[in-house]
C-alpha cells in the first residue's frame, strides 16, 4: 500500500459548503492536508457528484462557474476514470461486503490506484475493505 488517500464526495462537499458547520472545518483541513502532501486521489464519479451536490443540493448552492472552477482544480489530483474493470470490481465489492454499488465503485476506484485510505463518512470508520482503511475525518 501507499500513503495515497482517496476522497469520497461527501468530504469534498463539506470542505466547500460553508453551511456545513463543524464538518466544514474538519473536511477543509483534511483537503488542505492532501493539497499540501499531494497524496489525494478522486474519481470521475466523485467529480460528477460534487458538481451536482454543490450546484443543486446544498443549502446555499454555488454557481455552475464556481463548481467548474473547483473541478478544474481537482483535475490536478490523480483522477480515476472508472472503466469496465473498475465497474466489475465494484459489483464484486458490493456483493462481498454488502455495500451499495456506488460505495463499491468508490472502493474499486481507490483500489485501482493502490490507495491506503478512503476518507468518507459513508462507511465504517477503521474498517478495512479490499485492504484499504476507511477513515471518517469527523471521528478523529
Amino acid at each position: 500500500m501507499s500513503d495515497r488517500t482517496f476522497v469520497d464526495t461527501n468530504i469534498l462537499v463539506y470542505a466547500h459548503d460553508a453551511d456545513a458547520g463543524e464538518k466544514h472545518a474538519a473536511a477543509a483541513q483534511s483537503i488542505a492536508d492532501l493539497w499540501e502532501s499531494q497524496n489525494g486521489i478522486i474519481s470521475t464519479q466523485v467529480l460528477q457528484e460534487l458538481y451536482i451536490t454543490l450546484t443543486r443540493k446544498v443549502a446555499t448552492p454555488v454557481t455552475r462557474n464556481i463548481a467548474r472552477r473547483l473541478i478544474r482544480n481537482y483535475l490536478t489530483w490523480e483522477v480515476v476514470l472508472n472503466d469496465g474493470a473498475i465497474v466489475l470490481h465494484a459489483s464484486e465489492i458490493e456483493e462481498n461486503y454488502h455495500l451499495s454499488f456506488w460505495d463499491g465503485l468508490i472502493v474499486a476506484a481507490a483500489y485501482s490506484k493502490n490507495a491506503a485510505v478512503i476518507l468518507t463518512e459513508d462507511l465504517n470508520h477503521d474498517q478495512r475493505i479490499e485492504g484499504i482503511r476507511i477513515q471518517n475525518p469527523f471521528l478523529i
